[in-house]
This record gives structure tokens, sequence and C-alpha cells, in this order.
């Protein structure tokens, strides 16, 4: 089974009185992502976290600027999470067509957008996008998800899974919205239907699959 990455579990490092400024953020960042993946932005409070690390708020600041940039930099490191997740996944399949299945089905989708999962985060940041430093975290996390996804979406191509008229790193980010599609429905749809949304993947994945060679015979 592959790994799902839950974001309330992230190891914290050892503690240590006297910390170089590079370990003192990530050992802040190991606070403050389950933290962010279990109550999200709003309601994670600094005193929270300094609370699991055991420094003042100021020290937060000095390494962060500020709650938005601490934010920031929790979508970077999750973002590496996830495309590793990603990449996991795929090798748990058949082929990569039926890692597209499961991928970009409804029920997974929302599992990894339901607390405390890294989607969570993701979710937020489109919210956030105008919060200093959350834009510009959030392109490059989706930009390096669909450089994941257009890599394998690459080795489907070759092993004939996937229709190869068309540029993988196209399909990638056609990927990429079928998936921000999904949570937007589930956000905002007042009535869900789990049949529509079943159908709705058999359609996308037909544009997935290889065209048939058209026969010349007459």
């Amino acid at each position: 089974m592959s790994r799902v990455l839950n974001l309330t579990t992230v190891e914290e490092r050892p503690r240590r009185k006297r910390l170089a400024a590079a370990s003192r953020r990530e050992t802040i960042l190991d606070a403050a992502i389950p933290l962010f993946a279990s109550v999200g932005y709003d309601q994670t409070r600094m005193s929270d976290v300094t609370a699991k690390v055991g420094v003042t708020e100021p020290v937060i600041f000095q390494n962060f600027g500020t709650k938005a940039e601490l934010f920031a930099a929790a979508l970077d490191r999750v973002s590496r999470d996830a495309a590793r997740y990603l990449s996991d996944l795929a090798e748990q399949r058949e082929s990569v067509h039926e890692w597209l299945r499961h991928l970009l089905a409804a029920e997974h989708l929302d599992h990894l957008h339901t607390t405390p999962m890294f989607g969570v985060l993701f979710a937020d940041a489109h919210r956030l996008q105008l919060e200093a430093g959350v834009g510009a975290a959030l392109h490059r996390s989706v930009t390096h998800a669909a450089e994941v996804i257009g890599g394998t979406l690459r080795r489907g191509q070759t092993a004939g899974s996937i229709r190869d008229d068309i540029s993988p790193d196209t399909l990638a980010w056609l990927v990429v919205s079928l998936i921000q599609a999904r949570q937007f429905r589930r956000t905002y749809s007042p009535e869900p239907s789990p049949v529509l949304e079943a159908d709705l993947l058999g359609r996308n994945l037909e544009a997935f699959r290889p065209k048939p060679i058209a026969s010349n015979t007459q």
C-alpha cells in the first residue's frame, strides 16, 4: 500500500538549546505543519507552535517574518512530500492509466483534502494567495506536482497506456486542473452526486487513452 502522508505524524527533531538557523527553521516547521493540516491556517496560533517547539513567539517571527511566510515555507516542505507520494502511488499500480484512475477518483481526492492530510494546506493556499509569499509558494508547489505527474505520464506513453499524440506536460496540467476541479465541486456543490462523479471520472480517463489507429481501408 502506498504511503499516505498524515501530517499529524510528522516527527519532531530533538530539541536543543542552541540550534543553527537552518535547523531552527526546520524544527519550527516540524511543529507548524501538523497544526496547519489539523485546524487550518486561520485557527493555527503561533502560541501553539511555540509551545511545541519550546521557544517564544519572537523566535518564530525572527525566522519566518510573518505567519503567512511560515505557512508558505510549510507549503514548500509539504509539496516535496506530496511529490514523493505521487511517485510512490505510481509504483504501486500496474499501469500509469490505473494510477490515474486511482489518483483522480473522487474518494481519493476527498481523502487527501480532509484533515489532517496535506491537501488541506493546498486548499488553504488557494484562498490565501494574496498573503505574503503564499502565492509564490503555491505556484512552486503546483508546478513541481505537474512536473512529477508529467514524468509519470511520459512513462505511460512509452509503455503504451497513455496517449502519445499530446505532450505529457500538457496532459499533466490537465490532471492538475481535474484535481482542483474536484476540490471546487466538493467545496461549493449543494448536491454532490457520486454517480455523476463516477461517470465524469470514466469520461476523463478516456481522454488519456491511446487513440486507435485509423484504418485506410475503404
